[in-house]
């Protein structure tokens, strides 16, 4: 502290008070098919969370805060690009797969990965880099497929390690992941191959031996990421952890075996010939002990930050990216007795697009809130604009191709998270589109208005969240104005057709 007072007197500072260093770091935990109603804070009758309960506790914890999409790489395209699913390029899973390649005999693809994100739309990793940041990514990309133009390393990040497929993530013991890092001088992506998975074979009784289970594997790499960070510059790093997404398998530990003895009375599941899902004997103990390891690596974030002593100045940030899956012997109706809300993965209904969303920063966010204000995963970009001081991003960075500089959707909500209520902007709706299952929804205060194949359902979300009453026929003016936003906010997009509506 006089070492500070001395360099004040001379009108000068040291470098660790730059405003660079002091600008917050941000840690963003974003898992794979959690619901709304799996954590402990929300509700959660049988998983233990307590980590996460306790980031609940000392933070924010959003009671209405609602994913991009109700599936993966579209809801990731829009925490990326602050864009709802009307405007950005990625609006469902389209998959890329070719060429043959073997690991040990293991047959795999040469070339894997999703449709790719616009690569004239600025995304979130680049904002962060161009601002200062090392940025970093561990889990999932499902941005683009390898080889493509939208690859971690095209993309403003400087380590990655993870699926650059999400397909992929399908299994967690798997032949190979991806990796890259800028600071070892890599020129690309490239695949670190699971040397000791790929001694034993990808399908049959032989694949429960591989012993390299992925999400530790990754977890361990985001550790070792955050244990090299020294303070000298700000970090932004997006921790796209897979679980709890199928398959349900994980290492046969203590964590796991307690389990096990909680649900004595517990579901097989079969497996599928030839895929990707395994069989597994007590899926609601491998479910339930996924969201706990989680929750263990979560815990073991906030005490490495604390160790370090930079949890003061970090932004944690836990969400989802859609609802509860039900793949792989997954059982969300047992987890989720109460029924609050309608629909899982693939819908639009709220069920499949309302998520848990928990914000810790301390001596900024009040502790222990529970907040209705809605938010969307494109509000996510100029929040985190605000918090760094990027000013007039929609301007700076407008999409050359569209022609246009308003398709950013998002709104800040830092006056919500700083407690500053007053100030804070609403959203006029939230919008989603879905092909695969042909939904488009969009919620207007506590309107809900859904179409499936190009037939309109309206519900009031004051009365009824489950969505069990279409009210369409009994309001046909609010019926009819939210179907005008929908004409409005979707634009065409080749690869991602849905049936505007009737």
């Amino acid at each position: 502290m006089q070492l500070r007072h001395l360099f004040s007197a001379f009108g000068l500072m040291p470098m660790m008070a730059s405003a660079q260093a002091q600008r917050p770091n941000i840690i963003f935990i974003l898992c794979d098919d959690m619901g709304w109603g799996d954590l402990a804070c929300y509700g959660q009758k049988y998983i233990s969370t307590p980590n996460i309960d306790r980031m609940a506790r000392e933070g924010m914890q959003f009671m209405q805060a609602y994913a991009g999409s109700p599936v993966s790489a579209p809801s990731r395209a829009s925490l990326m690009t602050g864009q709802h699913t009307g405007h950005c390029e990625i609006r469902g899973n389209k998959e890329y797969w070719s060429g043959e390649v073997f690991y040990n005999g293991n047959k795999d693809y040469a070339v894997v990965g999703q449709h790719p994100l616009d690569t004239a739309h600025v995304v979130l990793p680049e904002i962060m880099k161009r601002n200062g940041y090392t940025t970093a990514q561990f889990g999932k990309w499902a941005g683009g497929y390898e080889g493509s133009p939208s690859t971690p390393d095209k993309r403003g990040i400087d380590e990655f390690y993870g699926y650059i497929c999400q397909f992929q993530a399908h299994s967690y013991y798997p032949n190979f992941l991806n990796k890259y890092s800028r600071q070892d001088g890599d020129r690309g992506v490239s695949r670190d191959i699971q040397e000791e998975n790929i001694r034993h074979q990808f399908f049959g009784e032989d694949y429960y031996r591989r012993p390299q289970y992925s999400a530790d594997v990754i977890h361990r790499k985001a550790m070792q990421w955050i244990e090299r960070q020294d303070g000298r510059q700000p970090f932004y790093g997006l921790f796209t952890y897979t679980i709890p997404h199928a398959e349900l398998l994980q290492p046969d530990d203590s964590l796991l075996q307690a389990y096990k003895q909680k649900f004595r009375e517990d579901k097989r599941f079969q497996g599928q010939d030839a895929s990707w899902y395994h069989a597994v004997e007590g899926v609601h103990a491998q479910f339930a002990a996924m969201i706990t390891r989680l929750d263990c690596y979560v815990g073991e974030i906030m005490d490495l930050l604390e160790r370090k002593g930079m949890a003061e100045n970090t932004i944690l940030i836990f969400s989802s990216d859609n609802g509860p899956h039900e793949e792989g012997g997954a059982d969300p109706t047992f987890f989720n007795r109460d029924g609050v809300l309608k629909g899982l993965k693939r819908s639009c209904h709220e069920g499949g697009i309302r998520i848990p969303f928990i914000v810790r920063w301390p001596g900024h966010v009040p502790a222990g809130v529970k907040n209705n204000h809605s938010i969307a995963f494109y509000d996510i970009m100029p929040t985190f604009c605000d918090i760094i001081g990027e000013r007039n991003y929609v301007k700076k960075y407008r999409n050359p191709r569209l022609g246009r500089d308003d398709y950013f959707d998002g709104i800040s909500f830092l006056p919500t998270l700083e407690g500053r209520d007053a100030e804070q902007k609403e959203h006029d709706y939230l919008y989603w589109e879905f092909n695969e299952t042909n939904q488009i929804a969009v919620r207007q205060a506590n309107w809900k208005l859904i179409v499936k194949k190009g037939i309109s359902e309206l519900y009031d979300l004051a009365t009824d969240v489950h969505e069990d009453h279409n009210v369409a026929a009994e309001y046909p003016k609010k019926l009819a104005e939210l179907q005008e936003i929908v004409r409005q906010a979707h634009i065409e997009n080749p690869h991602f057709k849905v049936t505007l509506p009737k």
